[in-house]
C-alpha cells in the first residue's frame, strides 16, 4: 500500500525531468531551456538575478513539497466511496486515490480530456488525493468550470513566458470576467509591450506546453509565502492582505512558482493552441495612483481548429464594433471633456428611449411602480448601506457645506429609504419599485471601453420588497420577464444558481429556505439551469443570467439577487397580520437590460447595425422619383410621422437609384419610392431594406403593416 501511496504522491508532486533535475550540466539553471528567449530581447533584465530568484523559489517549493509528501505518507489510507453524478459509486483510498484515478476507471477518453473536478462542490485538481467520502464531478473543456480552469492555467503558462523573457514582476493572472481567455498583469519598468513582442511570448508559452509541465500544489504558511515571494512587492502585498484564516496555496509549472488559489489543469500539454491577443496598460489594483503595469491578453484552446475559429469570430466581430457602427449611424459619441459619459445624438436617443419604453410597457403589465430617487446622498447613507466601506473608491465624492456627499452608483439604498419612510403593511407586499435613475461609477480611465464600461449610465433597475413566502413567485415572475425580453431581442441565455459562499451573513436556515425557493422557481421555469456552488453574494443567493448574441459571445446583463442584508442594515420592517408583530422583508435586486448603455452596445453588434423595425431610429424614408412627386412625398412623410413612426424624405436632386442605395446603406427598414403613378393612385412603392423587390401599397395598408410590425413587441 505504501508503494501505491508513494506512486500517487510522486505523480501529484512530480518534477518534469527536462527542467527540474538541476544537477544535470545541460540544465544548470531553471531557465536553461529558455536561454534563447532571455538573450534575444533587448530589455533591462538582470538574468543572473532572475535565475537566482527562480532557483530560490523552486528549492523552497521542493523542500515544502517534500515535507507535505512525508506527512501524507503518515496518514491512514482508509477506504473511501466516491459518488458520481449518475448515482454510481466508485471505491478508493484516502490520501491515495485521485479524481484522475476515478476518471481512468470510467473511460480512457474521459481521463484524456478531464481538466478539473468538483469534490463535494469544491473545485479540485485532478491529481490531488481525495481526503474522504465525496460526491465527484469531472469537467472537460466543454463546461464552464473546465474552460475557466483551462484559461486560468493558461495564464500561468503566459506568466512563465513573460517572467522568463522579460524578468518582469508578475502581479495577477486570471481568466477574464467575460470568460473568453485570460491575461497577466506584470511590472516591466519602462518597457512597453506591443504586438511586436507577441511572437516571442507565444514561442515561450508553446515551449512550456510541449514539455507537459505538471501543475503542482502545496499549502504554505503566511511566513513561508512571504519568504518565497520576498523579491516581488506585489505578491507580498497580496499575501499581507489575505485573511488570517485563509489557506495559502502555491502552484508550480516548469520554472514558474506562483501564488495562486487554483485549481489547475493536470499539465501544460492540454493548451495546444495558444495566442496573444493584445497588450494594454493597467494600474496595480485598478488604482491610478499606484504602479503602472502592462497587461497581456491571451487565448488558448485544446486544438488549433478551435483557435482558428475563435480568431475568425473575433475578426468578424471587429466589423460590427458598436463604436464604429455608432459613429457611422450617427448614434452617439464620447468627448475627452467628459470621459466615460456618452453623448447620445437624436437617432441614438430614439433607440435609448425605445428600450426604456419597452421595459416601461412591461412594468405596467407586471405590477411595477416606477419611482425617481435623488442622484446624490450624504455619505451617512452609504455608511449605513456598507458602500462607504466596500465601494467608496468607485464613487464620485464631493463636499457641500463641510459635509461629504456621493453620487449614487446604484439605486438600492435610496429604495430602502423609500420603503422606510412610512409604516408598511403586509398587504402592500410585494412592493416592486422600478427606477431608471442616472448612476455614476468612478471607473479607472484605462478600463473605459465604449458603451460597455462607462462612468455615467442608467439601469432598468428594480427592487422587490416581499415576504419570504412570496420569494418563489416573485423570482418566477422575474425569470418569465427575462425570458420574454430576451426572446424579443433574439438572445439565447444560460441560467445558474449561485449558492451560499464560505463567508456569508445571516443564519443558515434562512439561506437554505432561500436557495430552495430559487431552485423551485428555476425548476418551474422550464429552462435548463446549472448550480454554481458557493458563488452567491455574501448577502444572499443569486441567479446568474448570461446571454449569447448572434456572434456566439456571452454577456452578463440581467441580475436577480436575494438580499437579507440591506433590510437588516436599514432596519426595514412591515406589520404582519397581527399588527403588533413586525417582520423584515426580503429584498430582490433585479434588472432585465442591466445597463441601458451596455445593452445598446450589445444589441447594435448583435443586429450588426440592422435594427429591427420596432427599435430602428430610421424606420422609413420617402424617395421621390422627380421634382413632380416631391410634394406628394412630403404628404406621405407627414402621414407616417403623424402615425408615430420615424420617417425622413430625400429631397435631393440625385437619381432614384442613388437615393435607394444611400437609404440601404443608412439602414432604413423601408424605402418608399413615389413617382407620378404613386401620386395619382395615392400609393407608395415599398422596398424592404434587405430585399430587391418592390410592391405597391396604399398608405392605409402600409400603416397597418407598420403597426403589426410594432405590436409584436408591445
Amino acid at each position: 500500500m505504501l508503494c501505491a501511496l508513494s506512486f500517487a504522491l510522486r505523480r501529484y508532486y512530480s518534477f518534469h525531468p527536462a527542467l527540474f533535475l538541476l544537477s544535470k550540466p545541460s540544465f544548470s539553471s531553471p531557465l536553461g531551456l529558455f536561454s534563447a528567449f532571455t538573450m534575444a530581447s533587448s530589455h533591462p533584465k538582470d538574468e543572473a538575478y532572475l535565475n537566482q530568484v527562480i532557483e530560490k523559489r523552486i528549492k523552497l517549493f521542493q523542500s515544502l513539497q517534500s515535507q507535505q509528501q512525508s506527512h501524507l505518507l503518515s496518514l491512514p489510507h482508509d477506504p473511501l466511496k466516491v459518488t458520481l453524478p449518475d448515482g454510481s459509486v466508485k471505491e478508493g483510498k484516502k490520501w491515495v486515490s485521485t479524481p484522475m484515478d476515478i476518471a481512468q476507471g470510467i473511460s480512457k477518453s474521459l481521463a484524456a480530456n478531464a481538466l478539473i473536478s468538483s469534490v463535494n462542490g469544491v473545485l479540485w485538481d485532478m491529481n490531488r488525493p481525495l481526503e474522504g467520502d465525496c460526491e465527484l464531478k469531472i469537467f472537460t473543456f466543454d463546461s464552464d468550470e473546465g474552460r475557466d480552469t483551462f484559461w486560468h492555467s493558461s495564464a500561468h503558462i503566459l506568466g512563465q513566458s513573460l517572467e522568463s523573457i522579460y524578468g518582469c514582476k508578475l502581479c495577477i493572472g486570471p481568466c477574464t470576467t467575460r470568460g473568453e481567455g485570460f491575461y497577466y498583469d506584470a511590472f516591466y519598468g519602462d518597457l512597453g509591450l506591443n504586438e511586436d513582442h507577441f511572437k516571442q511570448i507565444e514561442s515561450g508559452a508553446l515551449k512550456a506546453v510541449a514539455e507537459k509541465q505538471p501543475f503542482e500544489r502545496i499549502e504554505v504558511t503566511r511566513e513561508q509565502a512571504l519568504e518565497m515571494f520576498s523579491e516581488n512587492n506585489f505578491k507580498v502585498e497580496i499575501i499581507n492582505d489575505l485573511p488570517a484564516d485563509k489557506t495559502i496555496t502555491v502552484y508550480r509549472c516548469g520554472p514558474l512558482v506562483d501564488l495562486c488559489r487554483g485549481p489547475h489543469i493536470p499539465n501544460t500539454s492540454f493548451a495546444k493552441a495558444f495566442a496573444c491577443m493584445k497588450a494594454s496598460s493597467a494600474y496595480w489594483r485598478g488604482n491610478k495612483d499606484r504602479e503602472s503595469l502592462q497587461r497581456v491578453y491571451g487565448i488558448s484552446f485544446p486544438d488549433q481548429k478551435r483557435l482558428k475559429e475563435y480568431i475568425r469570430q473575433i475578426e468578424e466581430a471587429k466589423k460590427y464594433d458598436h463604436r464604429l457602427l455608432g459613429t457611422k449611424q450617427e448614434l452617439f459619441f464620447c468627448h475627452p471633456l467628459s470621459p466615460g459619459s456618452w453623448f447620445f445624438l437624436p437617432h441614438g436617443t430614439r433607440i435609448y428611449n425605445k428600450l426604456m419604453g419597452f421595459i416601461r410597457n412591461e412594468y405596467w403589465k407586471r405590477g411595477y411602480e416606477e419611482v425617481k430617487s435623488p442622484n446624490m446622498y450624504n455619505m451617512n447613507l452609504w455608511e449605513t448601506s456598507g458602500h462607504a466601506a466596500n465601494y467608496k473608491e468607485n464613487m464620485f465624492l464631493f463636499e457641500i457645506e463641510k459635509q461629504e456627499f456621493g453620487l449614487k452608483p446604484m439605486n438600492c439604498p435610496g429604495h430602502c429609504l423609500m420603503f422606510q419612510h412610512r409604516v408598511r403593511s403586509y398587504r402592500e407586499l410585494p412592493l416592486r419599485m422600478a427606477d431608471f435613475g442616472v448612476l455614476h461609477r468612478n471607473e479607472a480611465s484605462g478600463a473605459l471601453t465604449g458603451l460597455t464600461r462607462v462612468r455615467r449610465f442608467q439601469q432598468d433597475d428594480a427592487h422587490i420588497f416581499c415576504r419570504e413566502s412570496q420569494v418563489k413567485e416573485e423570482v418566477k415572475g422575474v425569470l418569465e420577464f427575462i425570458d420574454y425580453a430576451y426572446t424579443v431581442f433574439g438572445f439565447t441565455y444560460d441560467l445558474k444558481l449561485s449558492t451560499r459562499p464560505e463567508k456569508y451573513l445571516g443564519d443558515l436556515e434562512t439561506w437554505n429556505r432561500a436557495e430552495a425557493a430559487l431552485t423551485e422557481a428555476l425548476n418551474q421555469s422550464g429552462k435548463p439551469w446549472q448550480i454554481n456552488e458557493g458563488d452567491g453574494a455574501f448577502y444572499g443567493p443569486k441567479i446568474d443570467i448570461s446571454v449569447s448574441d448572434a456572434l456566439n459571445r456571452k454577456f452578463q446583463c440581467a441580475t436577480l439577487q436575494l438580499d437579507f442584508q440591506l433590510p437588516e442594515r436599514f432596519k426595514l420592517e412591515y406589520s404582519a397580520e397581527d399588527e403588533a408583530k413586525r417582520e423584515k422583508p426580503v429584498m430582490i435586486h433585479r434588472a432585465i437590460l442591466g445597463s441601458v448603455e451596455r445593452m445598446f452596445a450589445i444589441l447594435l453588434e448583435h443586429y450588426k447595425g440592422k435594427w429591427p423595425f420596432w427599435l430602428s431610429p430610421r424606420q422609413a424614408i420617402v424617395c421621390p422619383v422627380s421634382e413632380k412627386s416631391q410634394q406628394y412625398a412630403m404628404q406621405v412623410r407627414d402621414w407616417i410621422h403623424e402615425a408615430g413612426y420615424y420617417v425622413d424624405v430625400d429631397m435631393t436632386d440625385r437619381k432614384i437609384q442613388k437615393k435607394i442605395r444611400e437609404a440601404q446603406l443608412a439602414q432604413y427598414n423601408f424605402i418608399l419610392v413615389v413617382g407620378e403613378e404613386e401620386m395619382n393612385t395615392k400609393k407608395v412603392s415599398v422596398r424592404v431594406r434587405d430585399s430587391g423587390d418592390f410592391s405597391g401599397m396604399s398608405i392605409e395598408d402600409l400603416l397597418n403593416h407598420f403597426q403589426a410590425e410594432t405590436e409584436v413587441f408591445h
